[in-house]
């Protein structure tokens, strides 16, 4: 599908990394965004509530390097949606999301996320408010299941889409499960309901004035590209956090730019000088390294390095050395590895045939 990379960069959502309530905070998404130049990232979860009452600076400052961000609201006022999206576009963030697919008994409470697909009506209205307080060239989107409860037939799917669609929405983010919101836990919300990927093939099908992404359960890029096929985009979660290098084939892979391969060392060294920035204004580097263990995940030194970034970073005064004598570990365990592909391509042939 090319509407998704049509038109305005906003609009591109060929590839994002999914918002994850306490892994993609700024920190997380600084480190992403040094393994991929072209992936959308997305925030945690932020109500609409906490932005209204809280410190805005501490829930809406990013570093600019970021770009390009989106923020994730939750909430189901259309008037306070409004007032926070209209913060975000003031924070300078390229687009801002509605949270329609979040189970939580804590969200359910506060009518929204998941909640939300059984009032179509009430999410356009919130829709209508916050596109209508950022302007016309903002993207205000959605991000929804494929249904809720018993509520979760193709049919309540595209009323849903179809209007909400009419009250603005241009772009949906479709999770191929359908949450229980009684009886399963946020955790296994992620994991029991069966993926029905074929169903949001038919809504973008049925709907191809929209832009369609797809979300849930995709782990490698090679089937991002078998999703493209049938829909504008692809959202990665756990993948792309728990194993960070897949990031690295991002623009490659998915946008047709020339990358070299990942280095990782090049990767924690601009890490370093971010983390340098960080900790001089008081940030702990536990918050930093958390979310770069799996950088080398499945590569020789993985564990070492996880280990040391795991239980130095939390020591008290933990500082720099932590995170350089990580990259000392990454760059050991990568010369090692290149000293055996080299003695592998030197050994002879008859070596390896004996009998």
């Amino acid at each position: 599908m090319d509407s998704a990379i049509c038109g305005s960069p906003h609009n591109d959502v060929r590839f994002m990394v999914a918002p994850m309530m306490d892994w993609t905070d700024r920190h997380c998404r600084y480190f992403h965004r040094q393994l991929s130049r072209r992936a959308r990232l997305y925030t945690e979860m932020v109500t609409s509530a906490a932005i209204a009452h809280g410190d805005r600076q501490r829930l809406l400052g990013f570093d600019p390097a970021e770009h390009r961000i989106a923020l994730q609201l939750g909430g189901s006022d259309p008037d306070e949606l409004a007032r926070a999206a209209e913060a975000g576009a003031g924070f300078g963030y390229d687009e801002i999301n509605l949270n329609c697919g979040c189970p939580s008994d804590r969200v359910q409470s506060g009518r929204f996320g998941a909640c939300l697909m059984a009032e179509p009506r009430l999410v356009g209205q919130c829709v209508s408010a916050m596109q209508s307080a950022v302007g016309a060239a903002l993207p205000v989107t959605v991000k929804c299941r494929i249904g809720i409860d018993d509520q979760d037939s193709e049919a309540d799917l595209s009323r849903f889409v179809e209007t909400v669609a009419g009250a603005g929405c241009r772009i949906f983010i479709v999770h191929a499960r359908k949450a229980w919101l009684q009886g399963l836990s946020p955790k296994e919300n992620r994991d029991v309901p069966p993926l029905d990927y074929e169903r949001v093939y038919r809504l973008k099908a049925a709907f191809p004035e929209l832009t369609i992404a797809i979300n849930g359960g995709i782990a490698t890029l090679e089937e991002a590209l078998v999703h493209l096929e049938a829909v504008d985009g692809v959202m990665l979660g756990r993948a792309a956090y728990k194993s960070p290098a897949i990031l690295a084939d991002v623009d490659r892979a998915l946008f047709g730019e020339e990358t070299p391969p990942l280095d990782a060392c090049a990767v924690l060294e601009r890490m370093l000088a971010y983390a340098t920035r960080e900790l001089e204004q008081g940030t702990k580097l536990s918050c930093i390294t958390r979310h770069m263990t799996g950088l080398i995940n499945g590569k020789p030194g993985a564990r070492a390095f996880r280990r040391l970034l795991t239980e130095e970073s939390v020591k008290p005064g933990a500082g720099l050395e932590v995170l350089e004598a990580a990259i000392a570990a990454a760059r050991e365990a990568a010369a090692r590895r290149a000293q055996r592909d080299a003695a592998a391509q030197d050994r002879p042939e008859s070596a390896s045939a004996a009998p």
